[in-house]
């Protein structure tokens, strides 16, 4: 790989960034922090629930609200919190249990969100002094993992990739949630084109225009994630092709 190519993979180490949030110099802003101790929850099917530890990182007591989320492309309601609303004291942790209710036996992984949210308590406002309090949500993926099915580390290895009438398509044809950056690279030409979201769910098609000036790519090159979201090296995958 070229120096550039080195460099472009190193920047791309980081997928996700904190965004900072200013306020107004004259209101000082209180902040405080509940912080899970991963960045992803796995739940497995035959274990039927998982648990995380969540800290108050503030030095105050604070609510820990807890809420599930689907994703656009799966809304199905198979998890639920306990508990949905606590009170955690200063350094302390909170267990929170995530409780499997699937009707059918799984036959792909699942994604969904949770939101941990703090709560702080309102604060005395002294005369004349303003202030703001901020709630830190922290909003993670929760992957559901089915009874039987092995772990694969490298699942983006069996997603299908081709060009088909001035469109790359890509299909994920495994029973892996596939954790990726938008950006893909048509090689060896090196065109930029963006999937729609940083993860590919089990069966799902996308389809992207090509410039015209790409449709001869021999291949693909990803930036794939683990399944805790940490970027690993780019992967080159051939492109299959039926009408460019």
């Amino acid at each position: 790989m070229s120096k550039s190519g080195v460099l472009c993979v190193r920047a791309r180490r980081v997928l996700f960034a904190v965004a900072l949030v200013g306020v107004l110099p004259a209101m000082p802003a209180l902040a405080d922090g509940m912080l899970p101790e991963t960045s992803v929850v796995i739940v497995y099917e035959e274990k039927g629930e998982a648990q995380v530890n969540v800290r108050n990182s503030d030095a105050r007591p604070s609510l820990l609200h807890v809420t599930l989320q689907g994703i656009p492309e799966d809304t199905e309601p198979l998890l639920f919190v306990t508990p949905p609303v606590s009170r955690v004291e200063p350094g302390e942790n909170q267990v929170v249990r995530f409780i499997l209710r699937n009707a059918v036996p799984l036959k792909t992984q699942r994604l969904k969100r949770v939101i941990f949210e703090g709560i702080p308590p309102k604060n005395k406002l002294e005369p004349g002094r303003a202030t703001v309090a901020v709630n830190i949500r922290q909003n993670l993926p929760v992957i559901v993992h089915p009874k039987g099915l092995p772990l694969n580390r490298e699942p983006w290895k069996g997603l299908t990739w081709s060009i088909t009438n001035g469109e790359l398509t890509v299909h994920n044809d495994t029973p892996y949630v596939v954790r990726m950056g938008q950006e893909v690279h048509l090689l060896p030409m090196m065109a930029s084109v963006k999937i729609p979201a940083a993860y590919l769910l089990p069966g799902a098609f996308h389809s992207i225009a090509v410039p015209e000036s790409a449709r001869s790519a021999a291949s693909v090159r990803i930036y794939p994630a683990t399944v805790y979201g940490f970027a690993v090296d780019a992967y080159d995958a051939a492109l299959s092709s039926i009408a460019r």
